[in-house]
């Protein structure tokens, strides 16, 4: 294994942005995220979620349950280059069910964009991701979306934005027009206007006219005007961009945009480039940065099956943190110290997939059939190197899962597993209900939607799901077990990494049985090497 610093990696790894788009549901995430694909010229024409007529479904809802709800369930990897720089897109699930998989996307990124709805403003889910970046540190990009619909005053939005995130909000442009009127926008640092226009459905990019301050007061009269006061109301106090402020996360670029209608969204592909930070060095264990240019490392923050239906393969998402990747390198598993083959790597777009020879820092390279690797490991060469585990949640939400047909039990067992090792659910066992009919734990209940779905389609596994009366989990002993088994409201079952879990139907039930349990006999769910969020 080499120790040796790689001089290339010096030269690529700052040519890399990686980001996740983080929102509430229906903020018009997905719709962002192909536009960007659009204006990076990497799909041709732009579709709707639900594919209407003859324009196609976003490129990063592959599920067939994604495009038939037209909501965002599982993370996707897009990789676009926009002139020389190779931007790294990761497009999260809004819905809060899904928080985990989302939580997991950010820690692989060093920037995130945060997109509001302009009616709507902060929402509760886009609160708690906010919360995610501000604990890590990674600084925001705020886009205020749907500016093509009535909405609220842009200056109501950035009070809103300072008042309850406490992050400054500093204007990278103004809209021209009210929120449902959107002509364009003004440049903070020209002073001249962007002028949009408007493509057939937004399949196309969308026309953008360039004019200065003079030509957009004569074409725009009061509307430009009213921009013009605004935009100067708040640079006078302040509110103008200062990168050392923002790569601090003390203050966060707003744009505005109409993402379905490509308005505003290469201005935000330009921001990404310009603005979003580059590879740092990332830190192990032990609280030591891993230099950038240092031997390889890898992070993986994701896992999935399901994406090639002829196939069934699993692939291993793993973030670039350091070094040069080249596809059949060997690596050691820094949680068993064993080799690892790297022979099929791939580059993921959507659900397409190409084989990739060689990744830098930021990038994300999909490792498939990668069964002997999980969400959190660390691969490296040279000196050994071990990244923090990624945050775990609480489930509050647990059923019962049972095969339809007897005959599938086979592929039931299957997909199970599969689902488990992916972190779609957490598995629980016990012998008094028998591994034919596992429980399922998970943070929100459409996350068993996804699960039966996916049994189903992948696995041809029709299921029987069973809702159970359990809200809370905790750690548990096997002293404990007996004790905890003859209560009403409480049961104990085993996580497939061997772990007894306590389940209670609420506070007080379980408050109950603690006081007839020894000290530490209940702990949060998740050991002493994970964190865990509720």
């Amino acid at each position: 294994m080499s120790s040796t610093p790689d001089p290339d990696v010096a030269g690529q790894a700052p040519r890399r942005r990686t980001f996740a788009v983080i929102s509430h549901p229906d903020a018009g995430k997905s719709t962002l995220t192909e536009a960007l694909a659009l204006h990076a010229h990497a799909i041709a024409e732009a579709g709707s979620v639900h594919g209407k007529g003859t324009r196609r479904g976003v490129v990063s809802d592959w599920l067939d349950m994604e495009q038939a709800r037209g909501i965002s369930i599982t993370s996707a990897v897009l990789q676009l280059k926009v002139d020389d720089v190779v931007i790294n897109l990761l497009d999260t699930p809004g819905h809060a069910d899904f928080s985990e998989d989302t939580y997991r996307v950010l820690s692989a990124v060093d920037c995130a964009v945060m997109l509001l709805d302009a009616a709507k403003g902060l929402e509760p889910q886009t609160l708690k991701l906010f919360e995610a970046c501000r604990v890590r540190g990674t600084p925001v990009i705020t886009v205020i979306n749907k500016w093509d619909r009535p909405g609220q005053e842009p200056l109501a939005l950035l009070d809103e934005i300072a008042d309850r995130l406490g992050i400054r909000p500093t204007p990278l442009n103004w809209p021209v027009g009210i929120a449902g009127d959107f002509r364009g926008v003004i440049d903070s640092d020209t002073g001249g206007m962007t002028q949009f226009s408007r493509t057939p459905g937004g399949a196309t990019l969308a026309g953008r006219e360039r004019i200065d301050a003079q030509e957009a007061a004569h074409r725009h009269g009061p509307d430009w005007q009213t921009a013009v006061e605004e935009l100067e109301l708040l640079t006078s106090s302040g509110q103008t961009h200062d990168h050392d402020e923002f790569l601090a996360a003390r203050s966060t670029p707003v744009l505005f945009t109409a993402a379905v209608l490509n308005f505003g969204v290469a201005e935000l592909l330009e921001t990404v480039k310009q603005l979003a930070p580059r590879p740092q060095p990332w830190t192990d264990v032990d609280g030591q940065p891993r230099l950038v240019d240092a031997p390889f490392s890898g992070f993986v923050f994701k896992v999935q099956t399901g994406m090639d239906r002829s196939h069934r393969d699993r692939v291993a998402f793993m973030r670039v943190c350091s070094g040069r990747f080249e596809r059949g390198m060997v690596l050691a598993h820094a949680a068993t110290g064993r080799p690892f083959q790297t022979k099929y790597a791939q580059s993921v777009f959507g659900r397409e997939r190409e084989t990739i020879d060689e990744a830098y820092p930021g990038d994300v390279v999909g490792l498939v059939n990668a069964h002997a690797l999980h969400v959190g490991d660390t691969l490296h060469d040279g000196p050994a190197v071990r990244y923090p585990p990624l945050p775990r949640f609480a489930p509050e939400h647990f059923a019962v899962v049972r095969s339809r047909d007897t005959s599938r039990t086979k592929q039931f067992r299957r997909g199970i597993d599969m689902l488990d090792q992916e972190g779609v659910v957490q598995v629980l066992v016990s012998d008094r209900r028998g591994a034919q009919a596992p429980v399922l734990a998970a943070v929100g209940p459409m996350q068993f939607d996804v699960a039966t779905h996916r049994l189903e389609q992948e696995f041809g596994a029709q299921t029987l799901l069973e809702p159970l009366g359990y809200g809370l989990a905790r750690r548990t002993t096997t002293a404990a077990t007996p004790v905890i088994d003859g209560k009403q409201g409480a049961e104990v079952l085993r996580r497939t990494d061997g772990t007894l879990v306590a389940l209670f139907t609420n506070k007080w039930r379980m408050s109950t049985v603690a006081s007839e349990l020894p000290e530490g006999s209940l702990l949060p769910m998740f050991g002493a090497d994970d964190h865990e969020i509720s």
